[in-house]
């Protein structure tokens, strides 16, 4: 199956390790990956700062860098969902309407294109440790995803998944929401790294590392003995 690869912003330029291990990932699941490297943003941060006309502009390339009928997938529920939920309302008074319409149908997140589209759970990944499992807002809330990261981390030999209180609360990140509301949002990540560290979890797991930057920063700060590490990164972990 062919298959677009789309890396967010900050993944590109701080986590590039985790867009290469969703190639491998793909590849494994007998995907050909093809890599525009024309791409960019999303647009998501300039629609959320409130900068629609802009936001146009970002959404406008991203439509044509991803043109075609191949499945897009992306490292980030995030983006994923801001693509499907929000293309069309930006532009449903556009002659990019239905280009809108048909890129947010072919976006997935990286656990749910394989879980569902390709209808893959086990990859023969190996990964000795105990995880815990993050829901992050985007991928429950915008991609409605809950179970496909469990079912693949369940199929991971040595892998032990135990759940942690509120595993579906907010970790705090929010994108702006953390400059704007910083005490709230320092708060909110103490209190995910208090409910994963109660677990006696090693690592703490999730498809997004935007939320993943903002806990591994309140770890540090914290001085906990957590690690964060990315859905792709352990679904990576094969000979």
């Amino acid at each position: 199956m062919q298959v677009q690869l789309f890396v967010p912003c900050f993944v590109d330029q701080l986590y590039p390790t985790v867009a290469f291990n969703m190639v491998k990932v793909l590849e494994k699941a007998g995907c050909t990956v093809t890599y525009n490297p024309n791409q960019t943003c999303c647009g998501q941060p300039a629609f959320n700062a409130g900068f629609w006309g802009e936001a146009k502009d970002v959404c406008t390339k991203f439509i044509e860098d991803f043109n075609g009928s191949a499945y897009i997938v992306a490292p980030s529920a995030s983006c994923v969902g801001f693509v499907r939920n929000y293309y069309q309302k930006l532009f449903e008074t556009s002659a990019l309407q239905q280009a809108a319409k048909k890129t947010s149908e072919r976006i997935f997140e990286l656990s749910d294109f394989l879980v569902n589209v390709l209808k893959v759970e086990d990859l023969g990944a190996s990964f000795k440790g105990k995880v815990t499992y993050h829901d992050s807002c985007a991928a429950l809330r915008e991609c409605k995803i809950k179970e496909e990261p469990r079912k693949l981390l369940r199929h991971v030999k040595g892998l032990e998944l135990v759940e942690m209180a509120d595993n579906e609360t907010c970790c705090g990140f929010g994108g702006s929401f953390a400059v704007k509301f910083e005490p709230i949002s320092i708060a909110m990540g103490d209190q995910k790294i208090t409910n994963a560290s109660a677990t006696e979890a090693d690592y703490i797991i999730s498809t997004d590392m935007s939320c993943l930057m903002h806990i591994d920063g309140c770890i540090k700060h914290k001085g906990s003995g957590l690690k964060v590490l990315h859905l792709a990164d352990v679904l990576a972990s094969f000979d």
